[in-house]
């Protein structure tokens, strides 16, 4: 297993001439991300480069050990037990599973834990409740409006008859956000089709199965192993004339048509301001409230727009009235792509 460490440190400010240097104070955080994908490697980056620019701003050394378990249950285990006989300061989790397994780990200890990417914090049974999480535990949610989603298909197919629903059963992340999703289809009298996977390959059949399936369009929540498998379905759905509608916009990079839900590159940066809090201004885990955000940004892949030939500024002009923002990618492996 490779580990990283960075240390994210702030140099101390120059004391007067011959004067002793004063020591910035020393805290060390585990980071352990779920799995290698566009949006919680995002969350990751911008952990990294918030708690920089705090360390600097409140003089002190955050020494971070990030590693990935890549859905690896095992794995995970071995990380987090690598952090406890590091005696981390604090441990941050990205995404529900490592988050609730680091939960348990640390139950009974002084050790905080600050999640990151959980959709729903309290059906999982991180936190008892959103403003007072009652544990030593709390973090940001990127908790899906799956009606806002459904209201995008409809504004861009009014006579949208059946939409397929392609996600992985097994991800916690995904269960709140379906069942919405049924819920919503059901009352509006739209017939929909469950289609899952959880490894690369099942996702790949399952979207097939849509394809044969002739569904209207396609709506994945904020599903890390559809994540995953992104890159090498949408052209399926291109080519089938299917647009699929998802709860990041990290699907929107990776070719799905629209990606919708929170600014991941923000959630990062609160997490990390959380994590200032706590370590540095003593903030008490418990009584710290979640963060969560608007849901209001729509992500648009330009290119996989004008492959299931619909014009771009008709579809900008439908969904603006239902987001407060419409914006424009085109396809790429990583932000990083697109940002050069």
């Amino acid at each position: 297993m490779k580990k990283r460490v960075l240390a994210i440190a702030a140099t101390a400010m120059a004391t007067m001439m011959m004067a002793s240097p004063v020591m910035a104070q020393d805290f060390k955080i585990g980071i352990c991300n779920y799995v290698d994908d566009a949006s919680l490697n995002q969350i990751v980056d911008n952990i990294q480069s918030r708690l920089e620019e705090l360390g600097k701003e409140k003089d002190v050394n955050f020494e971070v050990s990030y590693d990935n378990c890549n859905a690896d249950a095992n794995v995970m285990e071995q990380i987090i037990s690598d952090f406890q006989a590091d005696n981390v300061d604090l441990m941050v989790g990205v995404a529900t599973p490592v988050a609730m397994r680091m939960q348990s780990a640390t139950e009974g200890t002084d050790t905080p834990v600050v999640f990151s990417a959980v959709s729903d914090p309290v059906g999982s049974g991180l936190v008892e409740d959103l403003e007072a999480p009652g544990a030593n535990i709390t973090g940001t949610s990127d908790y899906l409006d799956t009606a806002s989603i459904m209201k995008l298909i409809q504004a861009v197919n009014p006579d949208v008859k059946k939409i397929g629903l392609l996600y992985d059963v097994g991800q916690d992340a995904s269960t709140t956000a379906i069942q919405e999703a049924k819920d919503y289809l059901d009352k509006e009298g739209i017939e929909y089709v469950e289609r899952t996977g959880t490894t690369t390959d099942e996702v790949q059949l399952a979207a097939d199965a849509l394809v044969a399936d002739k569904v209207d369009a396609i709506f994945t929540p904020t599903d890390n192993t559809i994540m995953t498998a992104e890159l090498s379905i949408y052209e399926k759905f291109i080519e089938a004339g299917i647009p699929q509608y998802t709860g990041a916009d990290s699907f929107a990079l990776n070719g799905a048509f629209v990606g919708y839900g929170v600014d991941y590159a923000n959630l990062g940066q609160k997490t990390a301001d959380m994590i200032a809090a706590i370590l540095v201004d003593g903030a008490d885990p418990s009584e710290t409230p979640v963060e969560t955000f608007d849901n209001g940004t729509a992500t648009v892949n330009t290119e996989t727009c004008e492959g299931l030939g619909l014009d771009l500024d008709t579809v900008k002009k439908d969904f603006e009235p239902l987001c407060t923002q419409v914006n424009e990618i085109v396809t790429a492996e990583s932000f990083d792509e697109v940002e050069k």
